[in-house]
């Protein structure tokens, strides 16, 4: 079957940046559907996490909407999530904000903290680094750049690396985690659905991971 029978679920949970993404996948060919319906979501061949702003208000609208087990449940059964930017954060055990700390959906093991750096939100296009196992970056140019706005991150990767995951790393006055790929989950710390034509070409290696549903 065709890319064209892949149905994706853009989850709304009252988070921003939910058409860019639509339109984004839209273009790889999948069948995009924007919803808070968790059945939807369960069901869907894909699921993308979106997220901006702050992390405690991503993930109170996660548990408002009841979306964490749903997330754990695809991940844990082997079907493709992508989260996006603080839809990425959320999946780690917790983010540190002004000296708050807030449970995350603990699927990755580490915290988001406040990149050390002098020069923030670290905003614009940067190049990545990514394993030579990576399929979110096969084909692409190493020099290859990405669409960033972010002040906060995964700036320890040690516990990642040591659960078998695939880190991609970025830099900014220091190094931190700029995507993740461990069996069905895939994350992005940049919006793909901004970054022009090799952010397209990530999306379509995601879809490319997507089995087709019926």
């Amino acid at each position: 079957m065709g890319d064209r029978t892949k149905r994706v679920v853009v989850l709304d949970y009252g988070s921003g940046n939910l058409r860019s993404a639509e339109r984004a996948l839209a273009r790889t060919g999948a069948d995009v559907t924007v919803t808070a319906d968790l059945a939807a979501a369960a069901d869907a061949d894909g699921l993308v996490v979106p997220g901006v702003g702050a992390y405690a208000a991503c993930m109170a609208g996660i548990e408002a909407l009841g979306a964490g087990p749903v997330i754990a449940e695809r991940v844990a059964a082997g079907r493709p999530v992508l989260g996006i930017c603080v839809g990425m954060q959320v999946l780690f055990e917790h983010g540190d904000e002004h000296g708050v700390v807030t449970k995350g959906l603990g699927l990755l093991p580490g915290g988001v903290t406040r990149l050390p750096a002098a020069r923030l939100p670290h905003m614009g296009w940067n190049t990545v680094r990514p394993p030579a196992s990576s399929v979110l970056f096969a084909g692409l140019p190493a020099d290859s750049r990405f669409y960033f706005v972010h002040s906060y991150g995964v700036v320890d990767a040690g516990a990642l690396a040591a659960s078998g995951a695939a880190v991609t790393t970025a830099h900014h006055e220091a190094d931190f985690v700029a995507a993740v790929e461990r069996g069905a989950l895939s994350a992005a710390q940049f919006h793909p659905e901004k970054s022009a034509d090799t952010g397209a070409a990530l999306l379509r290696n995601w879809l490319g991971t997507v089995p087709a549903g019926g």
